[in-house]
């Protein structure tokens, strides 16, 4: 069943029309008629079944539950990484299942945003970011931002436990921290997990990370690209999470 999220708050019983965006999809792309029913997820994040009315007037019929958000709030922290790799690990992340996506522009960084591009970007990542979610049918939409440094991003984010993915640890032969740092992780908790771009995370940054109480760990005895590592982290979360059922 589609889905589409809602920028007001439902209730049972109440009707409501629908934005243009929305409309446009269901009506003239998908062909709804009246009594067509969909899901909705209205600002407060909780999940509604709806059936369309006469014109762009639907009615929300009930609640419906919804269990799919990752136990933990997971922020991935990326280097800024090449061509159109952001929108990858955009699209890619949200479907797995983080709740924020910050990319920051890193010592060893090759590509650069220009000041007066950055708004026009994250808009397009955000975008990217609302129809993952509606297509993996979440509750949640992913908040897209940018910072200009590790740094400045470190002292914007809020978590519990700082997770560093670290190729030069994992050529080492580090296999301990990522499981050892999920297991302790509880329900509600936040956890921000760092990549570096192409390039790598510099030694400067790796201090910084330090300063920051951050864990440096490997992800398994292979080199992952850029676009690859977080996947692997929020696929690594989700087994241990939900499906070894630890939280």
């Amino acid at each position: 069943m589609q889905r589409y999220f809602i920028d007001e708050t439902l209730k049972v019983g109440e009707t409501f029309e629908l934005d243009t965006t929305v409309s446009k999809h269901w009506r003239q792309v998908l062909r709804a008629e009246p009594g067509a029913q969909a899901e909705f997820v209205d600002q407060a994040e909780h999940l509604f079944l709806g059936q369309l009315g006469e014109g762009n007037h639907t009615k929300i019929l009930k609640t419906l539950p919804a269990t799919v958000e990752l136990p933990v709030d997971v922020t991935i922290l990326s280097g800024l990484p090449k061509q159109d790799k952001a929108e990858w690990i955009v699209q890619k992340a949200t479907e797995l299942g983080a709740h924020k996506i910050v990319f920051f522009g890193g010592d060893w960084s090759v590509a650069r945003w220009q000041d007066n591009k950055v708004t026009k970007k994250l808009a397009r990542l955000q975008k990217i970011a609302h129809g993952a979610s509606e297509q993996s049918h979440r509750t949640h939409v992913p908040v897209v931002q940018f910072s200009p440094s590790l740094k400045a991003a470190l002292q914007a984010l809020d978590y519990d436990k700082l997770l560093v993915a670290y190729e030069e640890v994992a050529k080492q032969g580090e296999q301990a921290q990522l499981t050892q740092t999920l297991s302790e992780m509880k329900p509600g908790q936040k956890l921000v997990a760092v990549f570096g771009p192409e390039g790598g995370i510099s030694p400067a940054e790796i201090e910084i990370l330090k300063a920051n109480d951050g864990v440096i760990a490997g992800l398994g005895p292979r080199i992952l690209r850029t676009e690859t590592a977080p996947l692997y982290l929020l696929a690594a979360a989700s087994t241990v999470w939900e499906l070894q059922g630890t939280l």
